[in-house]
């Protein structure tokens, strides 16, 4: 049965400040604190898993037994059909130790010369974890997806990663040029909270 959040207190088990920042902007209608592990001086644990979810569901588990608090985590990114689902679960690792997303994109746009194909979608798994024990307790897990295209050069200032250069499907603005109220009703990310929230909140 799936399990209510009920604490007062959430950690998200990220250090990427955007990513941080959408999610308690997601979260702001609930009574919930949210912190992140950059907060609580946690360690970021290898990413060794083979998908979205599993990777998601180790973070969880890591900052949940760290913190000795519910950790809700997510592991997302972009998967281009030209280039078999690439970058997927390595896209933070294309922009480098630097984190530097200009360059990721600079990479994207190299390795799609020559194709026609510019099909891309956002991908984000979604990992809920309660505290309890070496390897962490009760885990909800979600999925979420928005496809759309890639377009170059980059466009906008808003949102982070990827953003500048992917338009979802029905839109014109790129979600770097799109307003982040209305990015939030159609990304990826919204699209799992969406599943998290239907299930685990009141």
């Amino acid at each position: 049965m799936t399990r209510l959040f009920t604490e007062s207190t959430l950690v998200i088990a990220s250090h990427n400040p955007g990513k941080v920042r959408e999610f308690g902007d997601l979260l702001a209608r609930f009574d919930v604190r949210v912190v992140s592990a950059s907060d609580l001086g946690l360690e970021q644990p290898i990413e060794d898993g083979k998908t979205f979810a599993a990777n998601a569901e180790l973070k969880a588990r890591a900052a949940a037994k760290a913190a000795n608090l519910p950790a809700l985590a997510d592991d997302s990114g972009l998967a281009v059909a030209a280039l078999g689902g690439d970058p997927g679960i390595y896209s933070a690792r294309w922009a480098g130790p630097e984190k530097d997303f200009g360059e990721a994109m600079r990479k994207l746009e190299a390795a799609l010369r020559g194709q026609d194909d510019r099909r891309a979608k956002f991908v984000c798994a979604l990992a809920l974890c309660w505290p309890n024990g070496e390897t962490g307790g009760h885990l909800e897990a979600f999925e979420g997806a928005v496809s759309g295209s890639l377009v170059w050069p980059p466009r906008g200032d808003n949102g982070f990663g990827y953003d500048p250069v992917f338009v979802a499907d029905g839109y014109d603005l790129t979600f770097g040029e799109m307003d982040p109220d209305k990015k939030h009703q159609i990304s990826h990310r919204a699209d799992a909270f969406r599943k998290l929230v239907d299930a685990c909140f009141r």
